[in-house]
């Protein structure tokens, strides 16, 4: 019989774990060491729980924290199972079973003098079969005054008791396609050939009806292609294109009547026309070693590829579909022993872009030979219509089933940084372009009206002790003169500017010019689909700084997507709407599950009036014979809004730059708005404004139109084509 001390320490004991067992994973606090039972004739009405520990135990399982678990092992489980391996078990269980949480309840506990149990439920959280959920028990053992777990696989889920594992078998099913915005493919799931050439075997008799018929073929213009057969690779392979199976058998017959042309059929992932704006769209690859723990855990199958950058990147959770498969529990020699769950694939989506195609193809050829990038806006609405980085890459690189993945691959070590996606993540001074923000703060601060007239000569001497000149002066010419404020936007007045900058500084708010390129959107992201620099904008701490900042050097710095996006906003009335590159996004079934829909990000702090101001002075720049661009647009026929822009650099050659709107108000065309910058180009008036035209053009005449001054003719330059690290001189 008890006597009543024992008595009394039995029922308290009894009412605690009645109390723990009503526990569950939420909520609850986890001591992470349980306490330890009192010492041997001591009084006392505490009595250790092995919920608690049993608490710890799941909860550290939750978090991923193993080595809290193997902490609270019996000394005979950690002798029979070490560290590494017990980490390396649970892991291998989350990563077979794309495990994405775990969640458990405690049911009850039974408690003898020296071992436990404690009777739980687990679910497991599969990103491809979704819930196994078992009951399941714990061991546990007295040591030293405090319970230890029995290490046992059954912790996890009964059926793994006796040291078996799961196996996940996958489907995987065919990535989703991507389109522009006419329904025109840019990469797919296809066959495709690899179409390439050896240097020396071409003859030279047929050389030039090879690179004709391989131009209407791949689309690479003979001069390139003769250019790089020429001036081969190490190994003398040189890579013409992928085309897709279709346009391969179409021309097959030709093609192998001519000797060293080279032809491999493969099939993969296809990128039309070696890639179009393959910085925006991007490009898939497979997983690299220190992923595949993460992406297994995501449901994806070690041997399959992810998007990598770009809309491939942005748009994986539509374009991957959502994986299949049945995971299994398999005893130590890869048997099945049963099935635990099991899910069907999920088809992609597809994904059709704002991108004209067409326009971007040529867009990428009026920038090649260049460094450097352009935007091109619809004006009323923020659909990026084309999205150019020069150097660029074919994104058909990566596919290894193409025969020329590795000639390809080689081309990325280009210096020029051909990943490098200059539209989004260059960073570049904006130059004079950044006037247009400079004569909105002076009208809008009342210190400067349309008429308000600055004598602009060559030099700048408002501030004691510093002498800065203008660009005319750099060139020889006269000074400009008396100037209105459209006249100073037209002329690109460096002194008019530096004193609108000092004034505003001295005068008015010393950070008011930043604080309005701030709300023109500078210094922070678009927040385009897929990502973009912030750029910086300070606020000036001295005069010197102030003058800087108002002609756009110093530590001024923008991206040309957010150049394009504020002169789009200038040019539709003030709005500064997100760029975005997605137009819809469509399912298996057809069903559409994004529909683009312009999104406002801002409004320019400026008034209808200021804005007439703005566009009076841009206007100038290409129409009145003292514009700084008049030379470049004289007989364009479109009506258009334009600015200069040279930005000086440390290198001394600065940065060109021309961005401008148009306002046709064509039914059949939306207005656009289009920003270029060519690094190390010079004067923006004499290499980006031609390029800007040719895009223009391009995009309402399905062509181009007008000659480059360095060119022979249309895509062939008066001396051989460059190394893609410099920039031709234009010809005056």
């Amino acid at each position: 019989m008890l006597n009543r001390q024992h008595f009394f320490l039995v029922v308290v004991f009894l009412a605690i774990a009645a109390a723990a067992a009503a526990c569950t994973s939420s909520g609850t606090e986890v001591p992470s060491v349980p306490t330890a039972l009192p010492s041997p004739g001591v009084v006392t009405t505490h009595v250790p729980d092995p919920q608690v520990v049993a608490e710890a135990y799941l909860h550290a399982w939750q978090q991923e924290d193993y080595e809290s678990m193997y902490r609270l092992l019996t000394a005979v489980s950690r002798d029979a199972v070490t560290e590494d391996d017990f980490k390396a078990y649970y892991e291998d269980v989350a990563e077979n079973a794309a495990l994405q949480k775990v969640d458990y309840t405690i049911r009850s506990s039974l408690v003898k003098p020296h071992s436990a149990q404690v009777a739980y439920t687990v679910t497991l959280h599969s990103a491809v079969v979704g819930e196994i959920t078992r009951d399941t028990v714990m061991n546990l053992s007295l040591e030293n005054g405090a319970w230890r777990v029995q290490w046992d696989e059954a912790l996890i889920l009964p059926e793994l008791h006796g040291g078996k594992r799961l196996a996940m078998d996958l489907q995987v099913p065919a990535r989703g396609e991507i389109f522009d915005r006419s329904e025109q493919v840019i990469a797919t799931q296809t066959d495709a050939m690899a179409i390439g050439l050896m240097a020396g075997q071409v003859d030279p008799d047929q050389a030039d009806g090879l690179f004709n018929l391989l131009w209407r073929v791949t689309g690479v213009r003979p001069n390139y292609l003769r250019d790089a057969y020429e001036n081969p690779p190490p190994g003398g392979y040189v890579p013409v294109g992928e085309v897709s199976a279709d346009v391969a058998d179409h021309y097959y017959s030709q093609l192998v009547g001519y000797a060293g042309i080279v032809l491999r059929r493969y099939s993969g992932r296809w990128y039309y026309g070696a890639g179009v704006s393959p910085h925006g769209i991007g490009y898939i690859s497979a997983l690299q070693p220190e992923e595949v723990g993460e992406y297994r855990r995501r449901g994806y199958r070690v041997d399959q590829k992810i998007g990598r950058m770009g809309i491939e990147h942005w748009g994986e959770p539509y374009l991957a579909g959502k994986n299949g498969g049945t995971l299994y529990v398999v005893d130590a020699e890869g048997n099945i022993v049963q099935a635990l769950g099991a899910a069907t694939t999920k088809p992609a989506d597809t994904i059709y872009t704002t991108i004209d195609r067409d326009l971007q193809l040529q867009a990428q050829e009026a920038m090649k030979g260049f460094v450097g990038a352009i935007v091109v806006l619809e004006r009323d609405t923020g659909r990026v219509l084309a999205l150019v980085s020069s150097p660029g890459f074919d994104p058909n690189a990566f596919e290894t089933a193409n025969f020329n993945s590795s000639a390809l691959l080689q081309q990325l070590n280009d210096p020029g940084n051909p990943l490098l996606d200059r539209a989004t993540r260059g960073l570049y001074p904006p130059g004079s372009v950044f006037k247009i923000v400079t004569m909105a703060a002076a009208l809008e601060s009342g210190r400067f009206r349309e008429d308000t007239i600055y004598n602009c000569g060559h030099e700048f001497t408002e501030i004691p002790g510093l002498t800065l000149y203008d660009w005319t002066y750099d060139h020889g010419f006269p000074p400009s003169g008396k100037l209105n404020l459209p006249e100073g936007l037209m002329r690109s007045c460096n002194p008019y500017f530096w004193h609108i900058g000092l004034d505003l500084y001295l005068n008015y708010k010393p950070n008011y010019l930043a604080e309005t390129a701030r709300a023109f959107g500078l210094g922070s992201p678009t927040g385009i689909e897929i990502g973009d620099e912030a750029g910086q904008i300070l606020d000036p701490t001295s005069e010197r700084e102030a003058v800087q900042q108002a002609i756009g050097q110093g530590t001024t710095l923008v991206t040309p997507l957010q150049v394009a996006d504020y002169v789009a906003a200038v040019g539709n009335g003030g709005t500064l709407y997100k760029p975005q590159m997605v137009e819809k996004i469509v399912d298996a079934d057809g069903n559409v599950v994004h529909q683009f829909e312009p999104e406002e990000r801002g409004k320019l702090p400026v008034s209808a009036e200021t804005l007439t101001v703005i566009r009076k002075g841009m206007g100038l720049v290409v129409s009145s014979p003292r514009g700084t661009a008049y030379w470049r647009f004289i007989n364009f026929g479109i009506p258009i809004y334009g600015k200069t822009g040279t930005a000086s650099t440390a290198v001394g050659t600065p940065h060109a730059w021309f961005v401008a709107y148009t306002d046709a108000q064509n039914e059949g065309k939306p207005d656009i708005a289009v920003a270029v910058v060519v690094e190390y180009g010079g004067e923006g008036s004499e290499v980006a404004a031609p390029i800007l035209r040719r895009v223009v053009e391009v995009y309402f005449y399905g062509k181009p139109r007008s000659v480059y001054p360095w060119e022979a003719q249309i895509g062939v330059t008066r001396t051989p084509t460059p190394e893609t690290t410099e920039t031709p001189t234009p010809n005056p």
